[in-house]
């Protein structure tokens, strides 16, 4: 199964996908080489902060194996308590609230889809030299006004070809 990499430095993040079962008995917080992955990260030096399984669940770190597990969670990881009034205000978590939640453990299975990364140390090339398609800056928008603007200008420069033919038909006819 193909890994999708999150590679991220200086918060940018760069993705790649890996089809190699490297990563598969690797945990949470390892260090790994950059060549293991892909031979452009030679040089680099990179740790697994995370990872997510199949149906989204995440790996915890602190809970052993690559299985999926039930765990009683208290405030922090994993934890959103939805506020229950209007407006802006934020509602704390409320005392000696605790969820059973589905996770996985920290140790990368078959079952994993995507890990994130962290670099520790740079490589020779930079990450803008080795993914150089990711580095583009997104295109503009056209708003909705210039593109009704473009269409009619493509109408009214057909018009007139259309009104010429129709002249040299009735010149034709005559």
């Amino acid at each position: 199964m193909a890994f999708k990499l999150n590679i991220s430095q200086r918060g940018r993040s760069w993705k790649m996908e890996l089809d190699s079962e490297a990563l598969v008995g690797k945990k949470l917080g390892d260090k790994i080489s950059g060549q293991d992955l892909s031979a452009d990260l030679a040089g680099y030096e990179l740790q697994i902060t995370g990872a997510s399984d199949i149906a989204g669940f995440p790996h915890k770190p602190d809970v052993e194996g690559p299985a999926l597990r039930r765990v009683l969670l208290t405030k922090g990881w994993g934890m959103h308590k939805k506020p229950r009034r209007e407006g802006k205000k934020k509602v704390q978590t409320p005392h000696g609230l605790r969820l059973k939640k589905t996770i996985r453990g920290k140790e990368l299975s078959e079952k994993t889809v995507q890990v994130n990364f962290n670099v520790v140390k740079e490589g020779a090339k930079t990450l803008n030299e080795i993914f150089p398609e990711q580095n583009k800056a997104p295109e503009p928008e056209v708003k909705a006004t210039e593109a009704k603007a473009e269409a009619e200008e493509t109408q009214t420069q057909e018009k007139p070809e259309q009104a010429q033919e129709i002249k040299t038909e009735e010149e034709k006819t005559e």
